[in-house]
């Protein structure tokens, strides 16, 4: 294959790679610097850039705050190895943040909030004269998997190479390397510099406050509780830790510092120096004690780091685009790097790594949700299976156990969503007042078919039976093998109102039409056999619930095969089989051609809600008959109902109520369109559910660009609409893009 023409921003890379090559320079020895070894082979990881900048990451803040509409950050960033804090690249019109990486936006337990436009700057001097680090030309910003890299030509033959890659879970490496291309010898100093970017309202101006630290610079927090905005227990602490002796003086107003090299070098012509650094952000006095001995042997070894930083994020490409159709490799690139970003290693409350839905969200940065969880997962699995079971465990550690003292009659059911900080310790985003749909056993069974890790089935497939037994003890109210939506017995469900808010979001479809519109939903509680009070179902019963359900059930019964468990496998299988009859038979209308929730009691289906995404997961899960599931693929090729500009909305546009930009009333959902075109491809329409999956990848905006993967789009324009670099959107894309224009 004819090799790929490198770019002048590959060939200063290379340049820093050679470092080790160079002859000493009269005042200090050459050192190995942590420089990517680029590929320009044609082929492989580098690839003459082919993955460089599949997400825009270039940009500065203007305040603390991330965000001017909707809590959405504007500015995409990145992070790696489930860190608490994220970068961006320099915005190419503010030179004040050239020489350093844009943030950290750190995340204050539950919270992002940005510390800095660029907390380290470095600044090269000669002759005591600061030297312009665009005094040669334009500087070259280029994200690319698993790291950040800056190349600035100082003029006089000066190059000056950043890259930034994470080293643990939380620190992060900057590898700076000033090379000598001239003639002459160039005598140099070297400093860092940076301010804080406080928040504009009390406590959380406060909180924040910076000290000088061994051979660098810290941020301490002081103590701050505002469980909406800002969370910190007074023992987080971000510390900059530079390789070489330095000199750190911070100013008299507290808000900026200056560190200094503490002695000058001498570059020979095509001589080069390293001035490696670390950042490291931590949440306690152990972590921070811990974290003291990585960064030791990172600065000792920093080639090292580069290397297995390296290693790993080819090995994630390649899982990624395994199989991926030429023209789709950059968005399943884009997905594994929104999935990574997104990921968050064990703190506080969180015993596991897990990844929240997004950290570009105010709301969705320091939690993991349970439905978010089993279909990411499903992605992560693609490309680190550890991570991907990590996650599941993340939600199943507070799965209720039997004898709880606070909710014994809940034994079994897994928590929407838990975060840093439980209840007790002041969170208010954890949730316990209502579950998520049932797809764990699922998840479980497509992480297994990559992994083969039989142990973590053993581990996990108890808890998967008890979140099924909670189900049809809690959820299912007249007994007829078709559970509902439903509310915890909890403080937050004190009334009717509450409890029907809890049932909506227990679906995940929170303002659904099918929750609300006429003649509207009410709740009925819930009783055991002695007259107990144990939760609230709707009065419908859902047909995407029972679907899933029946779904889980089936991988219920694989798992209980694979562990030998040849009896109970069979009986999850006919269960599995009766739910999906009472589907199939119950809940499909001839008439319409379309899958219905039911009312309770009376089984009538409700018809005059109009036509939701939900009707396709009949065919996701295969226990539609093939005449369903041709009706239902009318539907979804008719441009009146589910084929939009960019099709598959959550509701027809033929209903009354659909809304285009209105949440789950019409916009598109990525994890809802894969449902639809896996049950078409199942069920054998596979050339029209990958047309259906191009025109969905074409139509996104942004998708096939170098714009973020959303929550959710306009099916009318395909316009973004909410929370940018969402992580089950990202997860889904991979097994949706997997086969689609082949």
């Amino acid at each position: 294959m004819r090799p790929h023409p490198c770019t002048l921003f590959a060939l200063a890379l290379l340049l820093a790679v050679a470092t080790a090559c160079v002859p000493p320079s009269a005042a200090a020895p050459p050192r190995r610097t942590a420089a990517l070894n680029y590929d320009c082979a044609g082929n492989g990881y580098g690839n003459g850039n082919r993955y460089d900048d599949v997400l825009d990451l270039r940009g500065t803040p203007t305040a603390a705050l991330p965000g001017h509409e909707k809590d959405n950050n504007p500015i995409n960033v990145f992070a790696d190895r489930g860190a608490w804090h994220a970068y961006a690249l320099p915005a190419a019109d503010a030179p004040g943040g050239y020489g350093g990486f844009t943030g950290p936006l750190y995340i204050a337990q539950e919270y992002p909030w940005w510390l800095s436009t660029s907390f380290s700057r470095i600044r090269l001097s000669e002759d005591g004269r600061a030297l312009d680090l665009a005094g040669g030309g334009p500087p070259r910003f280029t994200s690319r998997p698993g790291s950040l890299a800056q190349a600035y030509d100082l003029g006089g033959g000066l190059r000056l190479t950043l890259e930034l890659r994470y080293a643990t879970h939380r620190t992060a490496l900057v590898a700076a390397v000033v090379r000598n291309t001239g003639r002459i010898p160039r005598t140099l100093g070297a400093g860092w510099a940076g301010s804080l970017l406080r928040p504009a309202a009390a406590p959380m101006r406060q909180a924040p406050s910076l000290a000088v630290a061994p051979r660098g610079v810290a941020v301490d927090f002081a103590k701050v509780r505002a469980a909406d905005d800002f969370l910190a227990d007074g023992t987080e602490r971000f510390e900059v830790r530079h390789r070489d002796p330095v000199r750190t003086t911070v100013s008299g107003d507290g808000d900026s510092y200056r560190t200094e090299l503490a002695a000058p070098f001498t570059l020979a012509p095509g001589a080069a120096r390293s001035l490696d650094w670390t950042e490291s952000y931590t949440f306690t006095e152990a972590e921070r004690t811990a974290e003291a001995g990585e960064v030791g042997r990172v600065l000792a070894a920093p080639a090292r780091t580069v290397r297995a930083a390296d290693a790993r994020w080819r090995g994630y490409v390649e899982g990624v685009t395994a199989g991926v159709p030429a023209g789709r490799r950059r968005l399943a690139v884009k997905a594994l790097e929104t999935l990574v970003t997104n990921w968050r290693s064990a703190a506080g409350r969180l015993a596991h790594d897990g990844i929240t839905p997004s950290l570009s969200y105010k709301w969705f940065a320091g939690g993991f949700w349970a439905w978010d969880t089993w279909k990411q997962a499903v992605g992560t699995a693609r490309f680190d299976t550890g991570l991907a079971e990590a996650q599941i465990r993340s939600v199943l550690d507070h799965q209720i156990r039997p004898g709880s003292t606070t909710r014994p009659q809940d034994a079994g059911m897994i928590p929407d969503t838990v975060f840093y900080n439980d209840p007790q310790r002041g969170g208010t985003n954890w949730n316990e007042r209502n579950s998520k749909p049932p797809l764990g056993a699922w998840s479980v069974w497509q992480v297994y078919e990559r992994s083969g890790n039989k142990d973590f089935l053993r581990e996990v497939y108890p808890k998967l039976a008890a979140y099924q037994e909670w189900w049809y003890r809690n959820r299912d109210h007249d007994h007829n093998g078709l559970a509902e939506y439903g509310a915890t017995v909890d403080p937050a469900n004190g009334s009717p109102g509450e409890q029907r808010l809890a049932a909506a979001w227990e679906s995940g479809m929170d303002n659904a039409p099918r929750f609300d519109a006429a003649p509207g939903t009410s709740v009925v509680p819930n009783r055991d056999g002695s007259g107990q009070m144990i939760g609230y179902s709707l009065t419908q019963e859902s047909v995407d619930l029972n679907a899933y359900l029946a779904v889980d059930q089936e991988h219920l019964g694989r798992i209980a095969a694979e562990l030998g468990k040849r009896a109970v496998a069979d009986g999850w299988r006919a269960k599995s089989a009766a739910t999906g009859r009472a589907v199939r038979e119950r809940m499909y209308d001839p008439a319409t051609g379309w899958f219905y929730d039911t009312a309770l009691g009376s089984g009538t289906r409700l018809t005059d809600r109009g036509r939701g995404i939900e009707g396709v997961i009949p065919l996701w899960s295969g226990v539609a008959t093939r005449a369903q599931a041709a009706a239902v693929r009318e539907r979804l090729l008719e441009p009146s109902e589910f084929a939009t500009a960019m099709p598959l909305p959550t509701v027809s546009r033929s209903s009354p109520y659909f809304a285009a930009r209105q949440y789950w009333r019409g916009p598109v959902w990525l994890d809802q369109a894969y449902f639809a075109i896996t049950g078409m491809r199942r069920y054998g329409f596979g050339r029209d559910a990958d047309a259906l999956a191009v025109r969905l990848t074409e139509r996104a905006a942004g998708l096939v660009g170098n714009g973020p993967i959303m929550e959710n789009y306009d099916p009318l324009s395909g316009a973004a609409l909410s929370s940018p670099n969402f992580s089950w959107s990202a997860a889904l894309l991979l097994p949706l893009i997997g086969s689609a224009g082949r």
